[in-house]
């Protein structure tokens, strides 16, 4: 693991987050993208490591709004950098973490994704990522 790649925050109105996050935190937003597969937008602000991730669903069957409706708006999941996500996914499954994938995913950005189950990381959703981002070292 290289560390945090990013924070994501499930909101149900995109348009109103980024526009908190602009105005109101003064955070520059960096892209807007649809994660067709996930059935989300995200919006994206900062650069590199740490940005802050924010996620929408794009219609009523997406997973994330059933997340929405069950949990409400908030933090979803913390992301981590991973050189090579199936050495990385192989290593966590090896020494007993719940994978929710078992096959890397299409994420934001042209990245491979995959998720650990929050029961076993002490309650907290995590996500890998490995690449590609012209943005990192």
């Amino acid at each position: 693991m290289r560390g945090l790649d990013h924070v994501a925050i499930l909101v149900s109105d995109l348009d109103a987050a980024i526009a908190l996050y602009r105005d109101v935190y003064g955070l520059a937003l960096s892209e807007v993208e649809e994660v067709p597969s996930e059935k989300v937008k995200v919006a994206i602000f900062g650069h590199g490591v740490g940005r802050i991730e924010l996620v929408s669903p794009t219609g009523p069957d997406s997973p994330m709004a059933k997340a929405i409706a069950r949990r409400g708006e908030g933090l979803h999941h913390i992301c981590l950098e991973v050189p090579d996500i199936a050495s990385a996914m192989a290593a966590l499954e090896a020494r007993g973490a719940p994978l929710l994938d078992e096959e890397p995913r299409p994420g934001a950005g042209g990245a491979k994704v995959a998720f650990v189950h929050p029961k076993g990381s002490r309650g907290v959703l995590v996500e890998l990522r490995q690449g590609p981002d012209p943005e990192r070292p």
